[in-house]
């Protein structure tokens, strides 16, 4: 790639369509074209759980999965792997799910919402939704970012992934000049030349009535600070507005994979110091029937014996469930 590019220039790339039209615990079949930048593709494999089923599914809507890997991290966890979600519209709720795979079934957790909407004394906001969650092993906690309302991302910690003590809020619109919205956070170890951080956080922000990605850095993943100026913009991508950020590094540089409002995720090189901005198309193809019917976003992954994953958020707009998908 040519390292003379910068961060408002375009790099046109190619991806495949995905094969779609099987059933839901059925792997697509077609060829498997690589995605931008020698990323994998995936197909869809199924659904961690039906969401009809859950006791907790107070709008019909589910989104913004977080899939994280506790067996080395607990001495009794409930599963060896947490998958957390929400409800978008009001009252939302921060929600837990647990599977010994990541292409099996998850049990809901009995007691969910884990995090409420009235928090008390600290809030009472209409929603709390978008939750991400990461493991600080300096002091053995876990982290979770969530929003509520869509101005504000909290953040609370926790030592067994389920049971929350709040810390306060570490994001809002004062942060971004101009801005009406700071919310879909996700949090990730990325040390940025010469900043002196240890994290780095990519949210969603609008401004000036379109959704764009920003970011912010910390050293404790409490205290924070923002770019004012977008990390990553829509129009090179021909959509308008741009969600659901999630950092990933390959090839020794970083990249961020987000949807768009065409229902497809795109993939943008950012770069080790988060300066560039070059637009690579789309890395992962929405299907056009079932669970996605034109929309997959909020991507997160893991690996599984050795096998990579991808959970995101599937159906349209406040009718979305959870999916899966293998590379392949």
């Amino acid at each position: 790639m040519n390292p003379s590019l910068n961060r408002r220039q375009l790099l046109k790339g190619t991806a495949a369509v995905a094969a779609g039209g099987l059933g839901a615990a059925t792997l697509l079949g077609g060829t498997a074209h690589a995605a931008p930048a020698g990323f994998p593709t995936y197909k869809y494999l199924g659904t961690p759980f039906t969401k009809a089923n859950l006791r907790y599914n107070p709008t019909g809507e589910l989104i913004f999965p977080c899939i994280r890997g506790v067996y080395d991290k607990l001495a009794a966890p409930l599963a060896r792997y947490y998958l957390y979600y929400a409800p978008h519209d009001a009252p939302g709720g921060i929600c837990l799910a647990y599977g010994n795979s990541l292409g099996g079934q998850f049990t809901e957790y009995p007691n969910n919402p884990i995090v409420k909407n009235v928090w008390s004394p600290h809030y009472s906001v209409s929603h709390v939704s978008s939750p991400h969650v990461i493991w600080n092993a300096a002091n053995s906690k876990f982290y979770l970012y969530y929003h509520g309302e869509n101005h504000t991302t909290r953040m609370a910690w926790s030592t067994d992934g389920v049971n929350f003590t709040y810390f306060g809020r570490v994001l809002h619109t004062g942060v971004i000049p101009g801005a009406t919205e700071t919310s879909y956070a996700r949090v990730f170890e990325h040390a940025v030349p010469g900043l002196g951080n240890k994290y780095v956080m990519v949210f969603m922000g609008v401004t000036g009535g379109t959704r764009k990605i920003f970011w912010g850095w910390s050293a404790d993943g409490k205290s924070w600070s923002y770019d004012p100026t977008p990390l990553v913009t829509p129009g090179p991508d021909g959509q308008t507005d741009i969600s659901g950020a999630h950092l990933l590094k390959r090839n020794e540089t970083a990249y961020i994979v987000y949807h768009g409002g065409s229902g497809d995720m795109y993939l943008t090189e950012v770069g080790n110091s988060f300066d560039r901005e070059v637009h690579l198309g789309v890395f992962h193809y929405a299907l056009d029937g079932a669970p996605d019917r034109g929309r997959s976003a909020a991507p997160s992954f893991g690996t599984d014996g050795g096998v990579q994953y991808m959970f995101y958020e599937a159906g349209p707009r406040l009718d979305a469930t959870i999916a899966v998908a293998r590379a392949v």
